[in-house]
């Protein structure tokens, strides 16, 4: 039984993976711009601080090849399987939904248990 990526599953794949290897080739310009910071004024001087498109561009960045290799497999794995049974209409904005919840819930935890 041959298995093919759905359409969702495979651009989110190809996404992570090109942003990954942008994000090797620039250094932390990427890290800078897009990534979910704190909200306020920047406690660093070279980072803007938070921005509202951060809820969702942080999900495309990763910390090392360990941490892609294993979200990228994890996505493999089960975002598929998922599609598959969603269907890619329901599976990709269900996608955009959790990376913002995420971000919100990383948020709060930041702003409620500090440290």
């Amino acid at each position: 039984m041959p298995f093919e990526l759905p359409p969702v599953t495979r651009a989110l794949l190809i996404a992570n993976i090109a942003i990954y290897l942008l994000q090797m080739l620039t250094g932390n310009a990427l890290i800078v711009h897009f990534a979910l910071w704190p909200l306020g004024p920047s406690m660093y001087g070279d980072v803007p601080g938070f921005e509202p498109w951060q809820v969702v561009t942080y999900a495309f960045l990763h910390g090392g090849f360990t941490h892609i290799a294993f979200n990228m497999f994890a996505l493999w794995m089960f975002g598929g399987a998922i599609e598959q049974l969603l269907g890619a209409r329901a599976f990709a904005p269900g996608d955009v939904v959790s990376v913002i919840l995420a971000a919100l819930a990383q948020r709060a935890g930041a702003h409620f248990c500090p440290g």
